[in-house]
C-alpha cells in the first residue's frame, strides 16, 4: 500500500459553464431517451456527479434532448451512469419543471458529439474556493492484476490540500482540488477517511470500503470545508481482472460520511452538455 502514485490533473476545467448552471437550480436523474441525430456503432459510457451541495442554487434541474426529457430531477450527491451509442446529441438543460416548449434554456449545446469508447465522468462540483467547476475525468479502464483492486481518489471539494488514510495509515498525500490520485491495493475491505494534509484532523468519514478484486473504486470527496457539508461518493468500474467476460462500466453508488444510498443507473446529458469539447479529448486520451 505504499506504491501510491499521483496522476498529473485529468481533469477538463469548465468553471464558465458550471457558473451559468448555477444561476438556476442544477441537477439530473435518467430516462431512455436519447437525443436527435444519435447513431453510432459504438457505445460511450459517461458518469455524472451532481457535486454541487444543497443550498448553492443548484438543486434541481431537468435535462432534454431535443423536445425529449432525457434526465429529471437530479440532486445534490447523485451520481449516474449511462452507455449511449456514439452520435450527435442536441442537449439543453432547464429550471426544474420548465420544458423547450415555451422554457428558457439554463445551457444547450447542439450537436454535441459523443465519441464511442469512451468512458469518463464528468463532476459538477465547487472548486477549491467555493465558486462552480465543471471537471471531466478519464476513467482508467487497463487491466488490474491478480489479486489486486485500485483505488481512485478525486477532490471535487472547496476544501484545502488532504491526505486520504486507510486503517489508519496515508495512502495518498497532499491531493487539493480537483486533481486525483491512484494506487493499487491488495482487494479487501477498508476503513478510510480523509484528514487535512499532514494532521490526524479528519475532515471526512471513517467509511468503510470493500475494494473488489478487478475493479476500480473511484472515491469522489465533494462539498464545502466552511459550510461543514463535506462527503464522500463512491463508483465502481467492475471487470478489469482481465477475465474473458470481463466488462468495464461505470457502476456504483453515493455517499454521504454517514450513509451510502445505491445510485440508479442513466445519465450523460450533463457531461456531454458542460464538455462537448472535453469529449472529444476524452477519447483520444483514453489510452
Amino acid at each position: 500500500m505504499n506504491d501510491t502514485h499521483s496522476r498529473g490533473r485529468t481533469a477538463v476545467r469548465r468553471g464558465a459553464v458550471a457558473a451559468a448552471a448555477l444561476a438556476l437550480p442544477f441537477g439530473l436523474s435518467a430516462a431512455p431517451a436519447l437525443a436527435d441525430g444519435h447513431g453510432g456503432d459504438m457505445d460511450a459510457t459517461v458518469s455524472v456527479l451532481h457535486g454541487i451541495p444543497e443550498g448553492a442554487g443548484a438543486d434541481v434541474v431537468d435535462v432534454y434532448a431535443g423536445d425529449s426529457m432525457l434526465i429529471d430531477n437530479f440532486t445534490p450527491g447523485s451520481l449516474e451512469t449511462l452507455t449511449v451509442p456514439e452520435g450527435t446529441y442536441d442537449l439543453a438543460v432547464f429550471a426544474d419543471g420548465e420544458t423547450p416548449d415555451g422554457g428558457t434554456a439554463v445551457l444547450e449545446a447542439a450537436g454535441v458529439e459523443v465519441p464511442g469508447g469512451a468512458n469518463a465522468t464528468v463532476t459538477a462540483n465547487l472548486d477549491a474556493d467555493g465558486n462552480p467547476a465543471l471537471n471531466v475525468y478519464v476513467n482508467d479502464i487497463s487491466e488490474v492484476a491478480a489479486g489486486e483492486s485500485r483505488l481512485t481518489v478525486r477532490h471535487v471539494a472547496a476544501a484545502p490540500a488532504v491526505d486520504v488514510r486507510a486503517d489508519g495509515a496515508v495512502i495518498i498525500e497532499n491531493l487539493v482540488n480537483p486533481d486525483e490520485a491512484i494506487v493499487a491495493v491488495p482487494a479487501g475491505d477498508y476503513s478510510a477517511d480523509v484528514v487535512l494534509q499532514g494532521t490526524d484532523t479528519v475532515a471526512i468519514g471513517p467509511a468503510d470500503l470493500s475494494l473488489a478484486e478487478g475493479t476500480n473504486t473511484i472515491v469522489y470527496a465533494w462539498g464545502s470545508a466552511e459550510a461543514e457539508n463535506l462527503a464522500l461518493a463512491v463508483q465502481v468500474i467492475d471487470g478489469l481482472d482481465g477475465a474473458p467476460t470481463g466488462v468495464a462500466a461505470g457502476g456504483g453508488s453515493t455517499a454521504a460520511t454517514d450513509q451510502l444510498p445505491v445510485w440508479t443507473a442513466g445519465l450523460m446529458a450533463l457531461g456531454a452538455l458542460g464538455a462537448a469539447g472535453a469529449m472529444a479529448r476524452v477519447a483520444r486520451t483514453r489510452a
